[in-house]
């Protein structure tokens, strides 16, 4: 299957054929193990996270909080990460630029995180395409609550300065569902005076407030005309213990391969079902994919279960749009390649988030499996693919896009004919094993 990795450039070469078959543990939940590392730092006591994520993003999380001086150990593979809480007004100033890599979640969560230290300041940057995703999205809400964020093209993109200062809540509606705007108006909200409320219009993924409200913050949710989420400032949040489960975002890649590998049967294990995150499987039913859930519980306020999937031999197009985006963007791009390989046409909608991700993954997405024969048309806030149940093997690019490696991996599997992914190794920053795994499973 895999013939050649040559390192120093990231391309694979991928036989398609075989089956895929056999269990597998996905890495853990990338939401919640920045969240566990954030809400860890400002508690007071220890806090310890079993099956944190060891994988690029949540790692520059751990960098940033170290620099302001909590103490976090080291985070490896298998192994219990201890974080020693410093309270909520004990991050320090650092001594330099805190450096968030490519993760977008580091840099939106910390500027919640921060805007409310008063009297400090904090300079935030990225690599070259985190610099490129807009930020104002967060940094208005936060000026509604009296913070002060600064930055290139009137506070759009980083590096971005953050001056502290003494925060007031306030009643803010998002103008879309995006947990990274609620997360960072909640994290403000801790240290503000008075009651932050925060009014999204549909729901999105809720591991902050389940997190909060687990450390002891005191936080409320309601509403029916909108998701109500309030937080009144005033409480010390307490260290505690976090399991985190494994990531449905990962586990969609072996869902959908698992659906359209001929003779393939796999479970994965210790999966989060959280019903915030669950749209991927609400997807598979209306394509008609052979899975089911086993082993289903509820660990530390997070339901949990595994995932089995057999070869369906049959799937029908299906239709995303505004409603259940929230619940399944990161899933999107398997699912595009899901859908050249289902009887009719696709069509995405409301998808326009996509575009300023690690990449424009609708751009990249069509532009790559175009290259496969797919049959794909480009609209603004989404895409419309005709299933054509056959794909050609080709030189195709992840343009450093961690789950369009992995997207195009599979896709790969079911063409006709090798192909090479350039840049393969993107998948680390979620997937540290994906390869392996994947080798694992051919064999």
């Amino acid at each position: 299957m895999i013939i050649n990795n040559t390192s120093s450039t990231s391309i694979r070469e991928i036989e398609p054929g075989g089956s895929l078959n056999g269990k597998v543990k996905v890495p853990g939940d990338k939401s919640i193990s920045h969240r566990a590392l954030l809400f860890g730092a400002i508690s007071e006591g220890e806090t310890t996270i079993q099956g944190l994520l060891p994988a690029e993003d949540p790692i520059s999380t751990a960098r940033c909080l170290r620099s302001m001086g909590v103490n976090i150990s080291p985070i490896k593979q298998g192994e219990l990460i201890k974080v020693q809480g410093v309270g909520l007004d004990g991050l320090q100033e650092p001594e330099k630029i805190l450096d968030c890599g490519n993760s977008g979640t580091t840099m939106r969560l910390l500027l919640g995180l921060l805007v409310g230290r008063e009297s400090r300041h904090f300079v935030l940057t990225g690599d070259s395409s985190l610099r490129k995703r807009p930020m104002k999205r967060i940094g208005n809400p936060l000026t509604m609550m009296g913070g002060k964020v600064h930055g290139r093209s009137k506070g759009e993109f980083a590096p971005l300065s953050v001056i502290g200062r003494q925060l007031h809540g306030a009643v803010i509606g998002t103008p879309v569902a995006s947990a990274q705007i609620k997360s960072a108006i909640l994290l403000a909200a801790l240290t503000a005076e008075g009651t932050t409320t925060v009014i999204e219009p549909a729901n999105s993924r809720d591991h902050t407030e389940r997190m909060l409200k687990a450390f002891g913050a005191n936080i409320k949710v309601s509403g029916e005309m909108g998701r109500h989420i309030t937080l009144k400032s005033g409480e010390n949040l307490k260290g505690t213990k976090v399991i985190v489960p494994g990531d449905i975002s990962s586990a969609a890649f072996w869902l959908i391969a698992g659906a359209l590998i001929p003779e393939s049967d796999i479970t994965i294990e210790n999966v989060g079902l959280n019903p915030t995150r669950t749209g991927v499987l609400e997807i598979a039913e209306q394509m008609g994919i052979n899975f089911n859930l086993q082993n289903k519980k509820e660990v530390a306020g997070e339901p949990v279960g595994d995932i089995n999937v057999v070869y369906s031999r049959y799937l029908k197009a299906f239709n995303l749009d505004n409603e259940i985006m929230p619940r399944l963007i990161d899933e999107v791009p398997i699912l595009i390649v899901a859908a050249c390989f289902c009887e009719g046409t696709t069509q995405i909608t409301g998808a326009s988030e996509l575009r300023v991700k690690e990449t424009d993954r609708l751009k990249v997405m069509t532009k790559q499996l175009t290259k496969m024969g797919a049959n794909i048309v480009e609209n603004p806030d989404g895409l419309k693919i005709k299933g054509i149940r056959k794909l050609i093997g080709a030189d195709v690019d992840s343009e450093t896009d961690h789950r369009v490696a992995m997207s195009l991996a599979i896709a790969s599997l079911l063409a006709h004919g090798k192909s090479t992914i350039t840049r393969s190794d993107a998948a680390y920053v979620s997937y540290p094993e994906f390869w392996n795994d994947l080798a694992r499973l051919k064999s």
